[in-house]
């Protein structure tokens, strides 16, 4: 049986259940479209900091955030189109504003669709329109996010888009990663590292990007809580950033569609035809050991 309630917490809450899987989603599409929480056998797959999340002036820690129209920033948090310089922080605009619910599934999966559309405050920092439709659909194991981005514009949309999830895990020394690439290029360095397989945990922040990406899949296994999680993504995302704090019970595994500051150095960057439309898909598998 698939169900859609709506929850009035501090923001309105969407759960998605498919309860014959014991298996939820919560949404909230006033606080950037994201999923707070993903829960598989009665086990929280996310973490969230819900202190951050109740300060509406604070980005937030945690779920699934949705990163567009720039995944990572900006040197300044600026760019340049056409002679004009633009300020746009870090990861865009798409995880902080409010989205709009325009469909909900219930026959054969739970779903719901949201959609954000530009306006005259999105334009201040990234001068196109555009619509974007969002369809989480959830069906027991397995999350999918389906994406359409609309550039609505009388001229080229360049943009890059890409998730933030965040994955709760009690002990990082029990993870055993399955990467597609074999080397990476930490935050702020122009040096390229090999990458044996696994990360050093003592280190106090981790922030690392896999450009080369050889298929489109990832995973991680936690043998403390006995489960794997996957993340399969189609051919627009070409980044994969690895991102954890020491002391967090949290790792981030986000697929990109571009490398930071793409905005500016080009670099994977999509082009979007005025009038058109492209679809994306990522979709997250949770499974036990």
């Amino acid at each position: 049986m698939f169900t859609i309630e709506r929850i009035e917490k501090q923001y309105s809450t969407y759960v998605l259940s498919d309860r014959a899987a014991q298996s939820t989603i919560e949404v909230v599409p006033e606080r950037g479209g994201i999923i707070t929480s993903w829960r598989y056998d009665d086990r929280e797959i996310l973490y969230l900091d819900g202190e951050r999340f109740k300060n509406p002036d604070l980005s937030v820690r945690g779920g699934v955030p949705i990163l567009f129209p720039i995944c990572g920033n900006l040197p300044d948090n600026t760019y340049t189109y056409r002679g004009k310089e633009y300020y746009l922080k870090q990861h865009g605009f798409g995880r902080d504003l409010p989205w709009q619910v325009s469909d909900r599934i219930e026959d054969n999966l739970a779903g719901m669709t949201l959609t954000l559309q530009s306006s005259d405050r999105t334009k201040e920092v990234y001068p196109f329109d555009f619509e974007l439709a969002f369809t989480y659909e959830l069906l027991g194991n397995s999350l999918k996010i389906k994406q359409r981005y609309t550039n609505r514009s009388r001229e080229i949309m360049p943009f890059s888009a890409g998730f933030h999830p965040y994955f709760a895990v009690e002990d990082k020394t029990a993870l055993q990663f399955n990467i597609p690439g074999s080397e990476y290029q930490p935050k702020d360095s122009p040096e390229i590292i090999p990458f044996a397989g696994n990360f050093d945990f003592d280190r106090d922040e981790i922030d690392v990007a896999f450009t080369k990406l050889d298929r489109n899949s990832t995973s991680f296994q936690d043998r403390r809580s006995g489960l794997e999680v996957a993340i399969n993504y189609s051919d627009p995302y070409s980044t994969l950033v690895f991102w954890t704090v020491k002391g967090k019970d949290f790792i981030c595994l986000e697929p990109w569609s571009a490398p930071r500051n793409a905005l500016n150095t080009k670099d994977k960057l999509t082009h979007l035809e005025p009038g058109k439309s492209c679809e994306w898909l990522v979709e997250m598998i949770v499974k036990k050991l």
